[in-house]
């Protein structure tokens, strides 16, 4: 499975075993190194893989857990977009520079549908998304995978 089928089945909840990790130009500087591991988008690259090996990826790039970071975004709800290179940052006003809220890294991974959990879950595979801007601000989003 090359690259792009990679992140497309995760995006449509089909690796609930992998991780995805979107790391920004800023972040990372040269992407050139990574571009054959990585779904590149017009900010960045987004990397699928195994669960554990993208927590430790996540962690190395960022330093900080990725499950620690999770836990701190998930109180604020914002909006990751579906492919998960940008977002809309919750601390950002109507009228405030935008560039000052670009997606610095975004965290990811699916779970399975459960009907058993009910809500959100009995719908379909849900994505998990935690985004950190760069104004500083950790926030989350999750939605149904839509067939």
């Amino acid at each position: 499975m090359n690259v792009s089928e990679r992140f497309q089945s995760f995006l449509s909840g089909e690796r609930p075993d992998d991780v995805a990790v979107f790391l920004s130009e800023d972040v990372v500087g040269d992407l050139g190194p990574l571009a054959e591991y990585g779904e590149e988008t017009d900010d960045g690259i987004v990397l699928v893989v195994d669960g554990e090996k993208g927590r430790s990826v996540f962690q190395q790039v960022t330093g900080v857990e990725a499950m620690q970071f999770a836990q701190s975004a998930m109180d604020t709800d914002g909006d990751i977009d579906d492919d998960l290179s940008g977002g809309e940052c919750p601390a950002r006003p109507e009228v405030e520079d935008e560039s000052e809220h670009g997606v610095r890294y975004v965290f990811a991974f699916a779970e399975e549908q459960n009907e058993e959990v009910g809500g959100l879950y009995a719908e379909g595979p849900v994505v998990h998304a935690y985004a950190y801007c760069d104004c500083g601000e950790a926030y989350s989003d999750r939605w149904v995978v839509e067939e």
